[in-house]
């Protein structure tokens, strides 16, 4: 069953690069992409209306299918299919390890790549209209499952004994899902920016990359919904299931330890993000730049401090 798991871990990340491939196709040769309603386009007369009559509404017609849209359709579809055989690597290791495939770095990053590849396809489900971020999001995904195959592969084992217990399903679980749906939000957040800079008249690279993304708002909007879910969710895992799981385990709720430091300075970046979201006076882009910020602090505590620190969260 490890075997298994790990022939499927290959074809998992073929299947996402061949979207990566397909959605690059679609962004490059495509029409425009489109974010939120179109505006409908009015026919109006010279001179005011007569009477209480509304001015006539001509429809736009249906635009012909492009080749551009077939490549997005199979992009999707390829996206579906990866994201079908991630989850069978990841139910193949937990059931070839006989618990929950949480125990160590590679689990976790299989573990929290799922659930961002879940979250991407359900904004997918919901707001089609994004399907050109699918570039940025199944190339995120390529990377991670690579740094975790290439840099923290190890082989399926037993759960180290301090991580038996029942807080290690509650603690672990919500720091995955949150995670997860951060690796999400980070995309929508630096299209954002670079969609501003290209309205803003910026034409140096990365800012030609907003020539085909719609409408900016509609970007930083989808950035703080996936934000301000996560959170809640990240604050339980880290700062309240975490704290009691280590006061029942080493005797204390904080010892300072790399991984508690770093996991709290991530939440303290989060929190400045949605402080700075709901201020007026802070701009949408000074607030967007606290979030990849805060995303930025996820990696160190992920990548970071499991290999360069030593403390008592080592075994992950």
């Amino acid at each position: 069953m490890a075997e298994l798991s790990n022939q499927l871990m290959a074809l998992t990340v073929l299947a996402y690069l061949a979207a990566m491939v397909c959605y690059a196709g679609e962004y490059a040769f495509g029409r425009r992409s489109h974010i939120g309603k179109a505006a409908t386009r009015q026919l109006v007369g010279a001179g005011a209306p007569v009477g209480d009559e509304p001015p006539a509404v001509v429809a736009e017609p249906p635009a012909r299918r492009s080749k551009g849209d077939l490549i997005s359709l199979i992009a999707v579809g390829l996206n579906i299919v990866g994201l079908l055989l991630h989850l069978g690597t990841t139910v193949t290791r937990g059931i070839a390890a006989d618990r929950m495939p949480w125990g160590n770095m590679y689990e976790y990053i299989l573990s929290t790549a799922l659930i961002g590849s879940a979250v991407w396809v359900g904004v997918l489900v919901r707001k089609p209209a994004v399907r050109h971020l699918g570039l940025f999001a199944t190339l995120t995904l390529v990377v991670l499952l690579g740094a975790a195959a290439l840099v923290a592969y190890t082989p399926v084992g037993p759960l180290v004994p301090a991580l038996e217990s029942y807080w290690y399903v509650f603690h672990v679980s919500t720091i995955i899902v949150s995670s997860g749906i951060f690796l999400v939000g980070v995309v929508p957040a630096i299209m954002f920016l670079i969609k501003n800079g290209w309205d803003s008249g910026k034409r140096s690279f990365p800012y030609t990359l907003g020539r085909r993304v719609g409408d900016a708002g509609v970007l930083e909007r989808l950035t703080f919904r996936l934000h301000a879910f996560a959170f809640p969710l990240f604050t339980f895992g880290a700062l309240i299931a975490g704290p009691l799981w280590a006061e029942a385990s080493w005797g204390r709720y904080w010892g300072w330890d790399p991984k508690e430091v770093w996991a709290f300075i991530s939440w303290i970046v989060y929190a400045a993000y949605l402080h700075a979201r709901a201020t007026p006076s802070v701009k949408r882009t000074t607030a967007t730049w606290i979030a990849i910020i805060g995303f930025v602090t996820m990696l160190m505590n992920l990548f970071g401090v499991n290999l360069f620190f030593e403390g008592l969260h080592s075994y992950a």
